[in-house]
């Protein structure tokens, strides 16, 4: 074993890339990914939760559920609810049909009044009586449309506690926010979980970028979407395609837990490589986050890569 690893040091050595040429600047860093944390929105008691670390979820797939009996207890409540204040809507519109029936005929009969009085027919207090039975037909109609309007917002309080009661009932289902592998399993099913509760820690490995720090002269030649070129420490032959995608608008002073090949400087600019998503998809196992290396990014277009820096199949 001993010998292998010395045999394979010496490989290393002798094959190690020369110097960097003109046009490309190099820092080291650490490969990072996203962690997605899959939390609880209300508080509940978690009743299943199947993922496990190491598995590979996808996009929207529930992972775990709280419990929901309780939930489910309330909207058939409010359901029933919002049945009886639909019927409720139909005997109100009944009433405003029949009080308008009233009112028309209260119209008719007020009408007929008033010709038989100019005729001399029937007495003044006929009329007043008619007149009167005519203006409580129109206060009828009046109250019923009341109604009819109180009616329709005790159907929509009653939809709204209803689609309230669903939301929440969807939100016992725990989804996975994105496509990754299972960092952590955080909670047990049994557990009593507090709105905001952790269940689950994602690692997206679509999304995987690296940190530079560079110094004033060298940052100043970078711009935002430069090619650039990953080697992983643990996957020397097999560097990365990667783009710029954050340069620092200030400089700042180094973290001390960066290390350069050259002197440090007191002020960097922190630039981000990011690595190209469809190299990511086709090795999906094969990079992972928190892997040392360096990385590597062309400063000019038409300066071609270096050979170790080639992509194969390119």
């Amino acid at each position: 074993m001993l010998i292998l690893l010395a045999a394979g040091a010496v490989y290393l050595y002798q094959h190690r890339p020369a110097g960097l040429p003109e046009g490309f600047v190099s820092g080291n860093g650490r490969l990072e990914a996203t962690e997605v944390d899959v939390a609880t929105k209300i508080a509940g008691r978690l009743a299943e939760l199947g993922a496990r670390e190491g598995d590979w979820v996808d996009a929207g797939a529930v992972l775990a559920r709280l419990d929901a009996d309780d939930l489910r207890a309330q909207l058939r409540a409010a359901e029933a609810q919002l049945l009886q204040a639909l019927r409720v809507v139909d005997e109100t519109r009944a009433g405003v049909r029949k009080s308008k029936a009233d009112a028309a005929l209260a119209g008719k009969t007020l009408k007929r009044s008033e010709e038989l009085v100019g005729r001399g027919f029937i007495s003044r207090n006929k009329l007043d009586i008619d007149q009167s039975g005519m203006e409580g037909a129109m206060a009828g109609m009046a109250q019923a449309q009341s109604r009819v309007a109180e009616a329709d917002a005790a159907v929509a309080t009653a939809q709204a506690r209803v689609d309230s009661l669903q939301a929440t009932l969807n939100d016992t289902s725990l989804k996975s926010p994105i496509s990754g592998r299972v960092l952590y399993r955080l909670a047990e099913p049994g557990e009593v979980l507090a709105a905001g509760g952790k269940a689950l820690t994602l690692v997206d490995l679509s999304e995987m970028f690296m940190t530079l720090y560079l110094p004033t002269d060298k940052a100043g030649l970078v711009v935002l979407g430069s090619e650039a070129r990953v080697v992983l420490d643990a996957l020397p032959g097999e560097p990365i395609p990667a783009s710029v995608s954050f340069v620092a608008p200030k400089a700042q002073f180094t973290p001390r837990e960066v290390e350069t090949r050259t002197e440090r400087e007191k002020l960097m600019f922190r630039i981000k490589i990011k690595a190209d998503s469809a190299w990511l998809a086709a090795h999906r196992d094969l990079a992972k986050g928190g892997m040392p290396g360096v990385a590597y990014v062309r400063l000019d277009a038409n300066v071609p890569w270096p050979a170790y820096l080639q992509i194969k199949g390119k």
